[in-house]
């Protein structure tokens, strides 16, 4: 029945209240639906705002899904950090962290030697990724 039929026959008043509860019965509806919300990504959505510090350090997400996700996004993007980090690892000893992999990529520009094993692989240069990965150096504390 359409909302002016609704209204003729409730008169003015009935026809607001009517209306009223209407939109309330909505929007709880819409409001279950919001908390039962997930994201394929990241699964259901968290009942409480992430603390900021946890957001900052960048260790919160997985090596390895920060490795697919650049999989994803640009494959010679994935291939360059993987390629990266098993030369830090063989030069320095030790794995290196997400946060340390988002900081060659990000600060200043990346840094140079990533940058360039990320070129290498998308043009599939060996000549150039052999000799990139002997410059690559440990971060501060790093070195064996």
């Amino acid at each position: 029945m359409p909302p002016e039929s609704i209204c003729s026959l409730l008169g003015r008043r009935g026809c607001t209240r009517a209306l009223r509860s209407s939109l309330c019965a909505f929007m709880l509806a819409q409001a279950a639906l919001a908390q039962a919300q997930t994201s394929p990504a990241f699964g259901p959505l968290p009942s409480s705002p992430t603390p900021p510090q946890a957001a900052a350090s960048g260790d919160h997400i997985p090596l390895a899904d920060y490795l697919g996700l650049l999989q994803q996004i640009a494959p010679a993007a994935g291939d360059g950090a993987r390629t990266y980090l098993a030369a830090a690892r063989l030069r320095c000893g030790r794995d290196l962290s997400t946060t340390e992999l988002r900081r060659a990529m990000a600060q200043e520009g990346g840094d140079p030697v990533l940058m360039g094993l990320i070129r290498a692989a998308h043009l599939k240069d060996q000549g150039a990724r052999q000799q990139l990965i002997a410059q690559v150096q440990c971060p501060r504390g790093g070195a064996r």
